[in-house]
């Protein structure tokens, strides 16, 4: 077993429905009747070769998450796992455009009931959980001025995010200004999908538009000093998840992964799995990996969690809740 297992974990990067167990897919399948043909390797674990294959794998097995009940279950599973491996507090990402489809009322309907899954993953083993909600960059800017109108109706003590996830190689972050006034206007957080499959210029033109305090990977700023020397200097924190950047070969190895770079050109990073089943890891894994490539001890997982949680979306009484979790493990 790794040491890392029981340290106190912060995961800011996670979609709901990406982190789906294998097995969990499998049952809901069963219970409908729905072969997913495709969708497993011979071992159970989904089945995939590159990023168009792993979105296909993806949309099928999300097929069979049909309703609030499903998705109940799902934020239970999910948050379990996580909390298997150590995570302490995370926040996921889930879209109105998936839950409900774009409606008001089904979009009430589907948070109702990942919180309940949320409540019950927390009475069951204490993790704390907040919900990011996101527009879909690749269904367009109208659609994501109503993501946000849905989020901001929707704000709370749980949901208490907005950011832009999908396909970032297309349109541009200057076309959802709209979508990110109206959920920054209204308090919440702010982060957005940038500098994964896309390269610097992705995240400078984030920077440039969205009014982010966080961008999700971010980490093909490496390819621009004057960038990286940006994102220190405003304080941007990344949520960098190297697990799922190897696998889908934005780097080719954890030796070529820059997050250490990063850290070392003084850039706020943080560590997240992203889809981990799909990517064959989970918190424990990315620890491990990090120990071996770049030596980080316990005390530098413990600043790297602490400053996830100064950059957490949630009330300060929360965070300081959890930043004390994270003291009493170093001490």
């Amino acid at each position: 077993m790794s040491k890392w297992r029981e340290v106190p974990k912060v995961e800011l990067h996670l979609h709901l429905e990406g982190a789906a167990p294998p097995e969990f897919i499998r049952e809901l399948a069963g219970e409908q009747g729905v072969a997913l043909d495709g969708v497993f390797n011979a071992d159970g674990s989904y089945q995939w070769s590159d990023f168009t294959t792993f979105l296909e794998t993806y949309h099928t097995a999300c097929s069979v998450l049909r309703g609030p009940e499903e998705y109940r279950r799902l934020t239970e599973a999910v948050l379990e796992k996580s909390a298997e491996d150590g995570v302490v507090y995370t926040e996921i990402f889930i879209s109105p455009d998936i839950c409900g489809g774009g409606d008001a009322a089904a979009w009430i309907d589907f948070l109702d009931a990942i919180y309940e899954g949320a409540e019950t993953a927390r009475r069951n083993t204490g993790i704390v959980s907040r919900f990011v909600a996101v527009c879909i960059r690749n269904f367009g800017p109208e659609k994501a001025e109503n993501a946000a109108q849905l989020a901001v109706e929707a704000m709370g003590p749980r949901l208490t995010g907005f950011g832009m996830a999908g396909e970032e190689r297309v349109l541009s972050a200057a076309d959802f200004v709209g979508a990110f006034s109206i959920a920054k206007e209204a308090g919440m957080g702010i982060t957005s999908h940038a500098g994964e499959l896309a390269g610097a210029a992705s995240v400078r033109e984030t920077l440039d538009h969205l009014p982010v305090s966080r961008i999700g990977h971010g980490v093909r700023a490496i390819e621009d000093a004057a960038l990286v020397q940006r994102l220190a200097e405003e304080g941007i924190t990344l949520e960098c998840c190297p697990g799922s950047n190897v696998s889908l070969e934005v780097f080719p190895s954890w030796a070529e992964h820059p997050i250490e770079k990063l850290r070392q050109a003084g850039v706020n990073v943080t560590v997240s799995t992203d889809d981990p089943p799909y990517f064959h890891t989970d918190m424990v894994a990315e620890y491990d990996h990090l120990e071996a490539t770049f030596g980080w001890d316990a005390a530098r997982f413990r600043d790297i969690n602490v400053a996830a949680m100064n950059a957490a979306f949630c009330d300060a009484e929360t965070a300081m809740k959890i930043i004390r979790k994270l003291d009493g493990a170093s001490s």
